[in-house]
């Protein structure tokens, strides 16, 4: 072979070793690509408590939460940072506490308060994902629209009040309500707190909101996609078909043991649940009939089983489409809630029951699946846990920490207190800031005039339920003195979690 020839052939042969190469590392490269980005499905169901099967509540019905716990890790104490849809809500979505934000209730918008900031799925959507919000995740209220467009690639798509009554009782009350003299009407003019209807699960807000996630499921199959879903339900006005009413027999629904403010609570830890006063038949004042508050118990009840159904037709199609071994899934309810308990109905209290929410993360070969957590998190934790479980970086305006360590050691040590907050509405505001640690919940209330007007400790080794007020208990001097200064320091002093003495 002369020079003429060995010149011509070489070329040919690294160009065909160059394609042979590339086509052995093609598939290799695509996979890795394709698991570069992980999906996330991001669940949120409003006003839904940590009362499920999962949790230990035989009485309710929520199989497919539990399933989703059983490929997860369920946290079995986390905790909101503000016991009202928008402010959790505007935490969560921000990464910040409610005092950064800014936002300390439902009128007041995330982004007119901190105008640059990059949500969560905006940092998603900054990175290559495709995110799509659908019903509530952001906060809408009844007159204007709360969502945040910069957060999304596409419209957002809402399902909110409307269509909340479809029986033909609910029908003739509402008719009735609106014929009332004005003083007699409910502030909003709403429907009744519940109803349980003859239809079937699509013509409700959440049956056509899952209806549209498995629509979008099918849309993004083949993009990294970052698709938030929030369910309206179990929120008021308890409402859904009847089939779901039928798994609470009316007979097993009790008061609750605690029908009655806790024993030397301060007046702002408590409110008049006004909340529940803008439906329709609701006193305006004072207590309510028993029969409507065991009504309000077993709607609640139906509500979350139905919205467990609508969770659980999610989750079949991202099984369906063979997209779970590469979607994180993480289910929280946006705060807890009270049935009567403490002597109150709805949230927006400082009491473990208002604080307290479900929260639940599943992600692909997760060695823990099936485990739970006792350790103490936040929601705030949730924006950094998905940036970095998805191998993003961490912006510095995040207030919370990445809960990834605790998927891979859920027993490990963590942070030794979680922190929550409530604006008492009214003329003269008050702001009640409290601490959760291991035993303890201790909350301080401050006026406008920055003047201690209550305080309030919990044991919740003898009193889990929030029973007493041992705040001012000779016993407790050294313990509410020690939380005093935890509460005061506030979360910036806490330690990184997991470094303890000696680690």
């Amino acid at each position: 072979m002369n020079h003429r020839q060995v010149t011509e052939i070489v070329p040919r042969l690294l160009l065909a070793a160059f394609l042979c190469v590339c086509a052995w590392i093609a598939p290799l490269v695509a996979v890795y690509a394709a698991e570069e980005k992980l999906n996330v499905l991001f669940i949120v169901a409003d006003d839904l408590r940590p009362e499920l099967g999962c949790y230990g509540a035989a009485h309710i019905q929520s199989p497919n939460v539990d399933r989703l716990a059983a490929r997860g890790l369920l946290f079995e104490r986390a905790y909101c940072q503000q016991a009202v849809c928008n402010p959790s809500r505007a935490s969560v979505l921000s990464g910040c506490r409610p005092d950064t934000t800014r936002v300390m209730a439902n009128n007041k918008f995330l982004r007119p308060m901190m105008p640059d900031v990059v949500t969560l799925p905006q940092h998603f959507k900054s990175n290559g994902w495709h995110t799509v919000s659908l019903g509530k995740v952001f906060h809408h209220s009844e007159r204007e629209p709360g969502d945040d467009p910069q957060s999304w690639t596409e419209p957002s798509w809402y399902r909110g009040p409307s269509g909340h009554w479809h029986a033909k009782e609910s029908d003739e009350f509402i008719k009735r309500l609106k014929k009332l003299p004005a003083k007699e009407q409910p502030k909003l003019i709403r429907g009744p707190p519940f109803e349980a209807a003859n239809e079937p699960d699509d013509v409700y807000p959440d049956g056509q909101i899952a209806v549209k996630a498995i629509e979008t499921l099918r849309r993004l199959k083949d993009k990294p996609f970052f698709l938030a879903v929030g369910f309206v339900k179990p929120h008021l006005p308890f409402t859904c078909p009847q089939k779901y009413w039928n798994l609470y027999p009316a007979d097993t629904i009790k008061l609750p043991a605690n029908y009655h403010p806790p024993k030397g609570a301060p007046e702002p830890a408590l409110h008049n649940w006004y909340e529940l006063r803008t439906y329709g038949g609701v006193p305006a004042t004072g207590g309510i009939p028993d029969a409507m508050a065991l009504n309000l118990i077993r709607g609640y009840r139906a509500c979350v089983s139905f919205v467990d159904a609508q969770v659980g037709r999610v989750l079949d199609e991202l099984d369906r489409l063979g997209l779970r071994d590469k979607t994180i899934v993480i289910l929280w309810g946006d705060h807890g809630y009270h049935l009567g308990e403490n002597g109150i109905f709805t949230k927006m209290t400082n009491f473990e029951l208002g604080t307290r929410a479900p929260l639940i993360v599943s992600a692909p070969k997760q060695k823990t699946a099936g485990q739970r957590t006792g350790a103490l998190v936040e929601f705030v934790d949730i924006y950094p846990t998905l940036a970095e479980v998805c191998g993003l970086a961490l912006p510095k305006h995040l207030e919370g920490v990445s809960l990834k360590p605790l998927l891979d050691d859920p027993q490990r040590a963590w942070k030794k207190a979680a922190f929550s907050q409530y604006l008492r509405p009214g003329k003269d505001k008050v702001m009640g800031c409290s601490v959760r640690v291991d035993r303890w919940r201790y909350t301080e209330w401050v006026n406008g005039k920055n003047e201690n007007v209550g305080v309030e400790l919990y044991d919740h080794q003898n009193d889990p339920a929030e029973n007493v007020n041992v705040a001012g208990d000779s016993a407790s001097k050294a313990t509410v003195a020690g939380l005093a200064k935890l509460l005061h320091d506030g979360w910036r002093a806490m330690p990184l979690p997991g470094v303890v003495a000696g680690e």
